[in-house]
């Protein structure tokens, strides 16, 4: 099998989420298997050694796995945290660069011969009130979070098509299904895109034996909410001073204290893409449950209160 992982760009230099960096369909699988997972940001590669190296260690003897990352010396990097193997390939690739990730879907190719799993996990947080988020910060969080998964998968979907065999999984966050939440506008909207595309495109590629699962992970303990990895607003408005210096607070102390084990959400990702047919969607974290029941119980509240309402909006026969 053949797993493509994705989720680097130049525009933000960061670490990804390493955690979610594996996917693996076990069944009705023939050939070997290719893992393409990013992780980028690789001065803090030593630190994930062990999440790395439980990335390659799980493997059936037949895997193989492509790392990609941002850094032109992302094989010296990954092979000094991971060891060598002839059954790991290390790419650079910016996914905000169509040209990288056709190059970097083409190597692993011409190195394994097929792609099986696509890990979409692009992600980087700009955090801040919307009116302080400059217009270029936010086009730099969707840039990475929706463009960058839009265009590897468009490159890795001919590989798929051909063989009529595939599972694009593309990891968004509780945030893709409620983002109700002061300081992200920003995230929110690049994860409820990524959803939306993700919903359509399943549909799409069914008949051609491909699969489509979104992961809405609640909060792990990674290096997203790091200094090198989240990005806030500068102050501009007056009216928003009283709560900024709380909310600042509180997301930078939750850094290194999320309830998440990004170990295990690797290994909650094996057993889900190992399951047949894949899950449309794959809810992750207790915490992430409760956003998605309180969502749903939203949703239901508001139908009710219009119900009359909206059911009475027909052409009069």
């Amino acid at each position: 099998m053949s797993v493509a992982w994705c989720g680097s760009s130049r525009l933000d230099d960061q670490r990804r989420e390493l955690a979610r960096i594996h996917a693996q369909r076990h069944a009705e699988v023939r050939g070997v298997r290719t893992r393409l997972h990013d992780v980028s940001h690789g001065g803090k590669l030593e630190r994930n050694r062990e999440v790395l190296r439980w990335v390659v260690d799980v493997r059936l003897v037949a895997d193989r796995h492509v790392l990609s990352a941002l850094h032109d010396d992302v094989h010296e990097r990954l092979t000094a945290v991971l060891g060598p193997s002839d059954d790991l390939l290390a790419v650079k690739l910016d996914v905000t660069s169509r040209n990288d990730a056709e190059a970097a879907v083409q190597a692993a190719v011409d190195r394994f011969g097929r792609i099986d799993v696509l890990v979409n996990n692009a992600a980087n947080f700009y955090a801040g009130f919307f009116e302080e988020l400059t217009p270029e910060q936010f086009e730099r969080q969707l840039a990475t979070s929706l463009v960058g998964p839009l265009n590897v998968t468009r490159a890795v979907l001919p590989v798929m098509r051909r063989q009529r065999a595939g599972h694009v999984i593309s990891i968004s966050s509780s945030a893709g299904l409620a983002a109700g939440a002061d300081f992200v506008s920003a995230y929110g909207a690049s994860k409820f895109g990524l959803e939306g595309w993700m919903e359509a495109l399943r549909v799409e590629v069914a008949p051609l034996g491909i699969h489509a699962t979104i992961v809405n992970p609640g909060f792990f303990r990674t290096e997203l909410l790091t200094e090198q990895s989240t990005s806030y607003a500068e102050p501009s408005i007056a009216d928003y001073d009283e709560r900024r210096a709380p909310l600042l607070e509180y997301w930078k102390a939750q850094n290194g204290q999320q309830s998440g084990d990004p170990a295990k959400l690797a290994q909650a990702l094996l057993t889900v893409a190992g399951q047949e047919p894949p899950p449309r969607r794959f809810i992750a974290g207790a915490d992430a449950i409760g956003a998605a029941e309180q969502k749903i119980a939203d949703l239901q509240a508001d139908i009710e209160s219009n119900r009359q309402l909206s059911t009475s909006l027909a052409f009069a026969e």
